[in-house]
């Protein structure tokens, strides 16, 4: 696959995923924060467990790209370089995480 940018904004991630393109979202923020509030298709996959789940990654990035996302941005983009240094090259953080998702794209989803 082509180089992709390590991280894409929200309204970029939206119209993408209304375009069809076959995105994984991985949430990796921890089980009390998406208790709080999610995006509808996310997979929750708590940071600390990413080295655990790694075999799965890597298959699933021959298919398509894995977004990752946190709350602001932040653990999403140290994932992202992690799983790229482990050779899971098809992946990408959503900058601003599901906070700035919220502001801009998906009003309905909380902000904490």
């Amino acid at each position: 696959m082509a180089d992709i940018a390590l991280e894409v904004t929200p309204a970029e991630l939206k119209a993408r995923l209304d375009s069809g393109e076959h995105i994984r979202l991985i949430d990796v923020r921890e089980p009390g924060e998406h208790a709080i509030c999610q995006i509808v298709g996310a997979d929750l996959i708590p940071m600390n467990t990413i080295p655990q789940r790694l075999q799965e990654l890597e298959g699933d990035s021959d298919n398509r790209v894995l977004c990752v996302f946190c709350h602001h941005g932040v653990r999403s983009l140290s994932v992202v370089d992690w799983l790229r240094r482990q050779g899971v090259e098809n992946c990408q953080s959503m900058s601003g995480g599901i906070d700035q998702w919220s502001r801009e794209i998906d009003p309905s989803v909380p902000r904490y």
